[in-house]
């Protein structure tokens, strides 16, 4: 194994320089415009899992907690994921609706941070996307008590038989498994710039619009 000191050393003392675009003369009103744009250059510039994000929720004595999930949909603007509801982060929703989105292009060197409310999306819309799901996917929803303790990897894999036997051809939806959707109410674009000058550019709900800012870096 190398040495972790040395490479903490090499994390301090590396000063790359962001040099891949900048949003000096973005005039849009809709932040929507620029997270569709933005995705869809990622795509273009094969970035790893270019719908990753972190999402980011709060215990109800204040404890941050963040986990990567992937971006499923927008409906409406209203921005989709799907996970085990009884897991901690459906837990933490449940407490407290307010969450935080990131998601980070390290080619492009930009990022987009993503401030809004969650809340469950219709189960219909969950139905149709779970049964989209390939079957292994569909029996580990059954199998997994997401964030429980598990005895031995044994017992997790003891469980994927026994659903597979139950379900031996259509697999249903579990009623604690399905969809969130997260109403955006403040984006924040940042572009890499050399020195360190970055370019920031908020987004921020209004009751009937959009208030646009740009921040320091």
């Amino acid at each position: 194994m190398g040495d972790i000191n040395q490479i903490m050393d090499a994390f301090r003392d590396g000063h790359h320089e962001f040099e891949n675009g900048h949003l000096h003369g973005f005039e849009g009103a809709d932040p929507y415009d620029l997270f569709n744009l933005w995705t869809e250059e990622a795509v273009a510039n094969e970035e790893m899992e270019p719908n990753a994000f972190v999402l980011s929720t709060v215990s109800a004595n204040g404890q941050p907690s963040s986990r990567i999930v992937y971006l499923k949909d927008n409906i409406d603007g209203k921005l989709v994921l799907y996970t085990n509801y009884s897991s901690l982060k459906g837990e933490e929703i449940d407490g407290n609706s307010k969450v935080s989105m990131l998601f980070f292009w390290p080619k492009s060197a930009r990022q987009i941070r993503i401030e809004g409310k969650c809340s469950k999306v219709p189960a219909e819309i969950s139905d149709a996307y779970f049964a989209s799901r390939p079957r292994g996917s569909q029996i580990g929803a059954w199998a997994s008590n997401q964030s429980d303790v598990l005895s031995d990897r044994e017992e997790l894999e003891k469980r994927v038989e026994e659903y597979e036997a139950k379900f031996p051809n259509e697999v249903p939806r579990p009623e604690d498994w399905g969809g969130y959707w997260i109403e955006p109410s403040k984006f924040e674009f940042w572009q890499g710039r050399p020195s360190r000058l970055h370019d920031r550019i908020v987004f921020r709900a209004t009751d009937s619009d959009w208030e646009i800012e740009r921040l320091n870096p």
